[in-house]
């Protein structure tokens, strides 16, 4: 039975797209064929397909597999690494010291 896919929003899915697109083109570069990808990753052909059309129905251990296979694994790290927003949500929860009065 086929996942309905109406619960992704457009921008999500076009960034998905995005990264399908740049994970294809990565194995093109390398020039190494879907077959050859696939059995590196222990997915499917299909499943890489999926991957390279940005499936959002794909698990995330299969987009890190293929990764892996690519020797990418090291842009997982990118991830929310610069979190803009959340540091400054955090810093607007640091509290502020006072100074102390001073006597004179």
């Amino acid at each position: 039975m086929k996942r309905d896919q109406s619960d992704i929003l457009p921008s999500l899915r076009r960034k998905m797209e995005k990264m399908g697109e740049q994970i294809a083109l990565a194995r093109l570069r390398r020039n190494l064929s879907v077959n050859l990808v696939a059995e590196r990753s222990g997915i499917s052909r299909t499943t890489l397909w999926a991957i390279e059309n940005g499936s959002p129905n794909v698990a995330f251990g299969s987009y890190a597999k293929v990764l892996l296979a690519l020797n990418l694994a090291d842009d997982l790290l990118l991830i929310a690494q610069d979190d803009v927003v959340g540091r400054r949500m955090q810093d607007l929860k640091l509290p502020v010291r006072k100074r102390a009065t001073k006597d004179i």
